[in-house]
């Protein structure tokens, strides 16, 4: 009867740690039930579900989306939405997805000079010559937050509706944000505007090439893929479970030290370095932010074995994230495409292998000739390790000899002195 008392005790102690860890690790975002608690966000809500992005949302864990209230569609906005084809609507919509969790406090951070964050429009990689970011901008005096880009109308937050940590946030915005390659005036004539064809939907393989290029600042390392012959294996690994590449930005390569040249390395190990920033599995931002297995193995890894060539994965300040490869510490910068299954994240630094490379930074390049060098020092060592006792006690023993032999003869004179 104790037995069963003790482990119904410790079933009640243990079962709120266990709903504390289902509910962390569930992933699902149901956008429109989040919204079916404010009315007043009806009309967004519905073209959230028309569109498909609501069911789009449905597989991430992470976002702010930014809400525009009924009272705020102008009938210019209305009509712009129903004019718009739906690919078009889309892609309007996604813009007003951004890919990073924003709380209050994260808000209150935000710098004058702003902070670029990715929008869901970026990460499909349909953007219009590669302006799908927005810059969050804080008034310091006012406290008024405003949302934008260079190319586009600012818009500012109306007020912080709902934040369900660290999954998603709502932010009600006083107007739609309509990105570059959507025109808003020409929607509004009777004849519809000709559709970009950046704007038709993306073949099915997904070309790395063209994302890097897309990117802007993934140059040195788009010129590494492609001349290593990497990038095809790449392209090639996305089927099945898919991938996630972490790309180091041209200034992360400028940021190498002075004793490492990648260019100098022999071509496998060069590949492997490659390797080393790609896992085979699809992550999305938000995903790696809530990682419950830190210690992720690589495409290296599956050439060199379990356990080597490991990346550690964490965040840290709510929602940056860290990645340790065992000599550097970099952070993901921006998404810089995400479209199951396939997401491409730029990093601040060159990941370097702590197997290729020692803590210092020098290249392992050297290390065989120190293995090689090595090996005679201990051989050298252990001759005369061994030999050199044997000689210490043949010596000691011929010294001895002859001082025994002194003092028997010295006792038999004594003796023969006191018989006489």
């Amino acid at each position: 009867m104790a037995n069963v008392i003790s482990i119904s005790h410790f079933t009640l102690l243990a079962l709120p740690y266990l709903l504390l860890l289902l509910s962390s690790t569930a992933a699902a975002i149901n956008v429109t039930a989040v919204l079916s608690s404010f009315p007043n966000l009806s009309s967004f809500s519905n073209l959230l579900v028309s569109s498909g992005i609501a069911a789009e949302l449905s597989g991430r864990n992470s976002l702010t989306l930014l809400a525009v209230p009924n009272s705020q569609f102008s009938s210019a906005s209305l009509d712009l939405t129903r004019r718009l084809p739906p690919s078009a609507l889309a892609d309007l919509l996604r813009f007003h997805v951004l890919l990073q969790f924003l709380s209050d406090s994260d808000l209150r951070r935000i710098p004058p000079s702003g902070s670029a964050v990715t929008t869901l429009y970026e990460a499909s990689g349909r953007t219009f010559f590669g302006s799908g970011s927005v810059n969050v901008t804080r008034d310091p005096a006012s406290g008024s937050v405003t949302i934008g880009s260079p190319a586009t109308k600012n818009v500012t937050v109306l007020k912080l509706l709902e934040t369900k940590p660290p999954n998603i946030t709502v932010l009600t915005v006083d107007s739609l944000i309509v990105p570059t390659g959507i025109d808003i005036t020409a929607s509004e004539t009777l004849t519809p505007p000709p559709m970009s064809t950046s704007l038709s939907p993306p073949p099915a393989g997904i070309n790395l090439t063209q994302i890097l290029i897309n990117g802007h600042n993934f140059n040195v390392a788009l010129s590494l893929l492609v001349a290593s012959g990497v990038i095809t294996e790449f392209e090639n690994d996305e089927r099945g479970a898919g991938i996630t590449v972490f790309v180091p930005t041209d200034s992360a390569f400028s940021d190498l030290p002075s004793n490492v040249n990648l260019q100098s390395l022999p071509a496998e190990q060069k590949a492997f370095v490659l390797k080393f920033h790609v896992l085979h599995s699809y992550y999305t931002l938000g995903s790696l932010e809530s990682i419950t297995n830190p210690v992720q193995p690589t495409l290296a890894t599956e050439e060199m074995g379990a356990g080597s060539y490991t990346l550690n994965i964490s965040r840290v300040n709510g929602s940056i994230v860290t990645i340790n490869s065992g000599v550097v510490l970099a952070v993901v910068t921006q998404t810089a495409f995400d479209q199951n299954p396939v997401s491409v994240f730029g990093v601040s630094k060159v990941l370097l292998p702590k197997e290729l490379f020692p803590k210092s930074g020098q290249p392992v390049a050297t290390a065989p000739p120190q293995e090689i060098s090595l090996s005679p020092e201990s051989s050298s060592e252990q001759p005369s390790r061994l030999v050199s006792p044997p000689r210490e006690i043949v010596s000691s023993g011929a010294v001895k000899r002859p001082l025994g032999f002194l003092v028997l003869w010295c006792w038999c004179i004594a003796f023969c002195y006191v018989l006489v």
